[in-house]
């Protein structure tokens, strides 16, 4: 679609993810859980009772486009302000506006993109007018708020957490660019259906991502008379990879995650790293790999290794922080520590049992000598009577049990023996001989 200018130049086209911004919240995909009939985040738009709140997501998940629907929604006098253009000045400057405008019963909204970007003497330009109604304050962030946020103006805005967009709602958009006429409807473009869960699987949550890759294909499709016809040849050049054959909620998902987390318990790590980059490379979210390797760390490995799970641990938060495909190092550190790590199952076994025992007695009443006493009542009733505080006794063990009687002397947790298990299983079998000699059951 183009536009010319005023002087009768033409203009090159907008991007296809500016022409199908949605105009309200009918059209609206993804943050169903703010969004969605009846949610909180809804009623506040449709009646017009917008509060200063933050927007924190990922790129590409509707942030912006939220606060214009918002913007063509409210009576009030919406503002937009530039992060990167607008100094305290101007900030100043359109804060006195506003309190004027207030005093004249009229309601002014401020929308920040990227407000993390302002510096704190900017953030600070805001508190005074936010703190006594004169603006209601919209940003924006892909930031974690509570690191870059001035604290004192944070505690007066809402954070609303935005999702990234499920490929189902990726595909839905890319479905209804290619029919509006805002966006390719015009056109006849072929692309069949399996080509746009591809490009939904790569987009990572990012609708604008999405729209972006859909226009350049369409615009490097064959052209056969009429029709565009996108091949998957020109989506793999689009894409700047093979664009391979994986579905997120199929058989190969789980077929894949099933074989990183078999070759890491199996001690592969060449095994481990080939899967986990099959994934990646196919569009998996890195923050589900992840959180899979922070499973396998305590189900697999557990004391046997007990810096496993701060590793996988610090594998998620790396993803979380800096993204694909910078985070692929870190995973693949991660993938190698957990394979080569010594395992041991224990913890996972010790939790079924405990688990199993737990379900058949959840009424087993808690023995009085380890409950807490608050009350005088609670004393009377001999809560807490026969307690043995473990820090007085000279090896740190008291003679008390702390199972229910029905099942006194059971032992859930049985170490491997592997790596530094083997210590803790050395001091265990101390630990159950001692008590054994005071007369419990162990």
């Amino acid at each position: 679609m183009e536009q010319q200018s005023l002087f009768g130049v033409r203009l090159p086209p907008e991007p296809l993810a500016n022409r199908m911004r949605p105009m309200d919240l009918d059209e609206y995909v993804g943050q169903t859980h703010l969004l969605g009939p009846g949610q909180a985040l809804r009623r506040l738009i449709e009646e017009d009772q917008i509060q200063s709140m933050i927007f924190w997501g990922p790129p590409g998940v509707g942030k912006t486009t939220l606060a214009r629907v918002i913007a063509r929604r409210t009576r009030a006098e919406f503002v937009n302000f530039s992060a990167v253009a607008s100094g305290v000045k101007e900030i100043k400057e359109v804060m006195t506006q506003a309190e004027t405008a207030r005093l004249l019963g009229q309601r002014t909204i401020i929308f920040v993109d990227e407000i993390h970007r302002f510096n704190k003497a900017q953030q600070d330009a805001f508190l005074p007018f936010v703190e006594k109604g004169s603006v209601i304050l919209i940003g924006a962030t892909t930031e974690n708020p509570s690191f870059e946020i001035n604290s004192a103006l944070l505690s007066r805005c809402k954070v609303f957490v935005m999702q990234p967009l499920s490929p189902q709602e990726i595909v839905e958009l890319l479905e209804r660019a290619l029919t509006s006429p805002k966006g390719l409807g015009r056109q006849e473009i072929q692309i069949e259906k399996e080509m746009l869960d591809v490009i939904a699987n790569f987009s990572n949550g990012d609708g604008r991502a999405a729209l972006n890759t859909l226009e350049m294909a369409a615009l490097n499709g064959l052209q056969e008379g009429e029709r565009i016809a996108v091949t998957r040849q020109t989506l793999e050049q689009c894409l700047g990879k093979k664009a391979l054959l994986y579905d997120k909620n199929g058989e190969e998902h789980y077929n894949l995650i099933s074989a990183l987390h078999k070759s890491m318990r199996n001690s592969d790590p060449d095994a481990a790293v080939y899967w986990l980059a099959r994934m990646l490379e196919a569009g998996e979210d890195p923050l589900y790999i992840a959180r899979r390797m922070v499973r396998f760390a305590s189900e697999d490995i557990g004391l046997a290794d007990a810096q496993a799970l701060p590793q996988a641990v610090a594998a998620y938060q790396a993803s979380h922080f800096i993204g694909m495909p910078e985070c692929t190092t870190a995973l693949t550190q991660a993938a190698v520590y957990l394979s080569m790590a010594p395992k041991s199952n224990a913890l996972y076994l010790a939790y079924g049992q405990a688990r199993e025992d737990a379900a058949k007695m959840l009424a087993e009443p808690v023995p009085l000598q380890i409950r807490n006493a608050p009350t005088q009542l609670m004393d009377q009733l001999g809560y807490g009577k026969g307690y043995q505080y473990a820090h007085d006794a000279e090896e740190k063990i008291a003679a008390m049990d702390c199972l229910p009687a029905s099942i006194q002397g059971k032992q859930y947790y049985q170490p491997a023996g592997q790596g530094r298990e083997a210590a803790y299983k050395e001091r265990l079998e101390a630990i159950r001989s001692w008590r054994r000699q005071h007369g419990q059951k162990a």
